[in-house]
């Protein structure tokens, strides 16, 4: 079994909770799924709920977090919008996996001009900002969320196919690799079940990182307009209304906003404990 498999056993998740930073990485991640997953269920509004007798309603008992310019209850849209941004993440970054860790794996290995090739590509996508390439791509596509998880798991590919590269021109060169080829086991073979276990942790690590990004990204396309459209409320659509109402209702802007900002530190603690575990080079 590779080194690999034995750090990120069962008792990966132990070893995070005893750490402080991954603790709370890691309770912020679930807080996040929770609310994602049964938070709009508990609410007693629907998040296009309108009542318009209690418009830019602040925070109290029967609102919690106040109400928007049509009389929407705020904590339930913030509910919602955890689905998305959470569904945003995981879909963009999973589909970058799997197009980049593929990509990435056959440059390292092979080598040569496959590595040329396959690396000048990654170098167009990655010489390009990747906010603009995103607004590049919905506004070519249209704003929608599957347009915007293809957007944003473009932008996310080149970085996972590198890092895969980088860890595979690093275990192709051990012992057990070369015994394989030497014993005439086929590339996909190889690349399969020597290759892919020993790189994994390295990836998912990056991936975890990405994560945080993914949802800054998508909230930064809702706030412009490209990407998912209401009524579906997002996070990011939630600020852009938030701006006519700064001085009259300044909660409409800090509740979505503490919620970006407590996502993406939970996914960024998260990563960064998962790299300090899972990093061979740690």
């Amino acid at each position: 079994m590779s080194s690999s498999a034995h750090t990120a056993g069962p008792g990966l998740l132990l070893r995070l909770a005893r750490d402080g930073r991954s603790a709370i990485g890691l309770a912020l991640v679930v807080l996040l799924v929770l609310a994602a997953v049964i938070g709009p269920w508990l609410s007693p509004y629907a998040p296009d709920q309108a009542d318009f007798l209690a418009t830019l309603a602040p925070p109290s008992w029967s609102h919690l977090l106040g109400t928007d310019d049509l009389g929407r209850d705020v904590l339930t849209r913030i509910l919602v919008g955890a689905r998305v941004s959470l569904l945003v993440g995981l879909a963009s970054v999973g589909g970058a996996l799997l197009a980049g860790v593929p990509v990435g794996l056959a440059a390292g290995y092979f080598g040569g001009k496959v590595d040329m090739v396959l690396m000048r590509c990654m170098d167009v996508l990655l010489a390009f900002p990747g906010i603009l390439l995103a607004l590049g791509i919905t506004a070519a596509l249209g704003a929608s969320l599957l347009n915007t998880i293809l957007a944003i798991a473009v932008i996310n590919f080149p970085t996972l196919a590198r890092v895969a590269r980088g860890q595979a021109l690093l275990v192709r060169r051990l012992d057990y690799v070369k015994a394989n080829r030497a014993l005439g086991f086929g590339n996909g073979t190889i690349l399969l079940r020597c290759m892919l276990p020993n790189i994994v942790s390295p990836v998912l690590v990056q991936a975890s990182l990405l994560l945080a990004s993914s949802i800054i990204t998508e909230s930064y396309l809702s706030f412009l307009g490209l990407g998912v459209q209401p009524p579906a409320p997002t996070w990011g659509n939630m600020l852009r209304d938030a701006i006519s109402f700064l001085d009259l209702a300044s909660w409409l802007a800090w509740f979505p906003g503490a919620a970006i900002f407590l996502t993406v530190l939970g996914f960024n603690l998260l990563g960064d404990g998962l790299r300090d575990r899972l990093d061979p080079r740690g």
